[in-house]
């Protein structure tokens, strides 16, 4: 049986005073309705009325919120019928001992592209020195990325690696596009994920920016470490990917 808004929401109240407004909660509400199989066969939302009713906020908060999702693509209107989530199935990106962008989504776009939007030669703050096996204020390559597929930004990430192993980096992804391909050309021929760590939240203005979401979207954050064949840190990456766009799997071994 078809649970109705009420019993899905009821663990997870709308919260005031909560610091976290009222349209954002109901916007990660209303996400929740079409995993929790609430739609009928058209992926059609109840009406503004009815989730006002069983969210207890008015209708100009539930219009708010949906105003929001349209925006980001989440949803779509039609004159007449109602409100519908957008038919736009998720990519896959599995998180295994290899993860690699390109390798991870191949066969779920036409075109993979990771772009390079800075660079730079950085002191290592203590988490970066903790993840990389590296003194404090060592220094170290950060890169920015952002992952496209299909020219759509999926995800935009921050990576480091100790400068004095891989000081060359940052030429080396420029002339190849790829971090796997840049290891290889200074040296690391394989590296494997030596830890994964996953959070969700909402959307910084960074992301807003960089992966084109409106405020309210939920983000899956990732904080990894790769490692080369003999066990030394190589990168530590801080990766945020659009929840709308990227479901993560857990690869086992």
């Amino acid at each position: 049986m078809t649970a109705t808004v009420a019993e899905t929401s009821a663990d997870s109240s709308i919260r005031r005073n909560s610091g976290v407004s009222l349209w954002r909660q109901i916007s990660d509400r209303i996400r929740r309705l079409e995993t929790d199989g609430q739609l009928d066969a058209e992926g059609r939302l109840p009406p503004e009325f009815k989730l006002a009713e069983e969210f207890g906020v008015n209708r100009h908060t539930v219009r708010s919120a949906i105003s929001h999702l349209v925006q980001e693509g989440v949803l779509r209107t039609e004159q007449g019928r109602g409100t519908f989530f957008r038919s736009r199935p998720r990519l896959a990106y599995p998180i295994g001992r290899r993860t690699r962008f390109s390798a991870g989504l191949e066969g779920q776009a036409s075109t993979l592209q990771t772009a390079l939007v800075d660079s730079a030669i950085v002191p290592a703050n203590v988490r970066v020195a903790e993840a990389l096996d590296m003194a404090p204020e060592a220094p170290a390559v950060w890169l920015r990325t952002v992952g496209l597929a299909d020219g759509e930004p999926v995800s935009t990430a921050e990576s480091w690696f100790p400068a004095d192993r891989l000081g060359g980096i940052a030429d080396a992804f420029r002339r190849t596009g790829s971090i796997t391909a840049a290891l290889a050309s200074l040296g690391v021929a394989d590296y494997t994920r030596r830890s994964t760590v996953l959070t969700a939240t909402h959307a910084g203005d960074d992301d807003l920016a960089r992966l084109k979401l409106a405020p309210g979207a939920i983000v899956l954050a990732t904080e990894s470490v790769n490692v080369d064949p003999a066990g030394r840190p190589i990168q530590y990456s801080r990766t945020r990917f659009s929840a709308d766009r990227i479901e993560l799997t857990i690869e086992n071994g």
